[in-house]
């Protein structure tokens, strides 16, 4: 399936704002979709997080109201965009990722960080260090939509319905095989310690994508302090873990707003 060119989506389409008008947050929580994920999954977290939160939530292209633009090929593809649709009013923000998500994640703090706009917080989750090979890359570039399917499955996060109906397949599959693409290739060459914040990393301890021993490795990449923590759960782990997941988020939150730091998990 081809994507035609198009005009650059405005801002709101970009980074979700939710709720989507009004004042009075004082802190922001922006949130980077895993690979082949859109905004639509993680909307609902507002309902879980303290209302003083705003939740921002970033929409790759190739999917939503971004379907008609072209594929990302690349990393800045799906960071520089949400850098340029961060809302003015954005205020103190706490930067999460999922999965690829956490890669995402880590080029908008790097950016933000080199221009002097600190996050105030980072949580990576499900993710290795961003300098690390990728310890389980999908090649989708050799798979058939099938095999594509099978692989998905096998990592969860995605509906089988989607992935069962032929007509959302035939939508769903070129962003996924995109993010995919990306995420195989992707490895921080930069710097080792570009961020200033602290850094929390949450992971599931039976994940069979990102193995645990990667998941500290994110303290290589701070000056900050770094805490690390696996809940009980494979790649998606919050999913059967929401409440000890959110738990640790709120506390996250909390601490970027008074500037206390979060002591060391195990």
């Amino acid at each position: 399936m081809s994507h035609a060119l198009s005009s650059p989506c405005p801002d709101e389409d970009v980074v979700w704002r939710l709720p989507e008008g009004g004042t009075g947050h004082r802190l922001s929580l922006l949130v980077l979709p895993h690979a082949g994920g859109n905004a639509h999954a993680y909307a609902p977290w507002r309902d879980v997080l303290p209302a003083h939160v705003r939740l921002l939530v970033g929409q790759y292209p190739g999917r939503g109201a971004r379907f008609a633009e072209p594929l990302p090929t690349s990393m800045p593809d799906l960071a520089r965009p949400v850098l340029r649709a961060l809302p003015p009013d954005t205020g103190d923000l706490v930067i999460l990722g999922h999965s690829m998500g956490s890669l995402v994640a880590f080029e908008v703090a790097r950016e933000l960080t080199a221009a002097g706009r600190p996050p105030r917080a980072l949580i990576a989750s499900a993710c290795r260090a961003p300098f690390l090979p990728n310890p389980a890359r999908v090649h989708p570039e050799r798979l058939t939509d099938d095999e594509l399917v099978a692989a998905l499955k096998e990592r969860g996060g995605t509906e089988d319905g989607v992935l069962d109906e032929p007509e959302l397949r035939e939508i769903v599959l070129p962003s996924i095989r995109a993010d995919f693409a990306i995420d195989d290739d992707y490895r921080h060459e930069g710097p080792a310690r570009t961020l200033s914040c602290p850094v929390t990393v949450v992971g599931g301890s039976e994940d069979p994508i990102v193995p645990v021993p990667a998941l500290g490795r994110w303290s290589e990449v701070t000056d900050g302090p770094c805490a690390t923590t696996t809940l009980p759960g494979g790649h998606f782990y919050f999913q059967q873990q929401g409440d000890r997941f959110f738990a640790l988020v709120d506390e996250v939150l909390a601490q970027a707003e008074t500037g206390t730091e979060r002591p060391a998990l195990v």
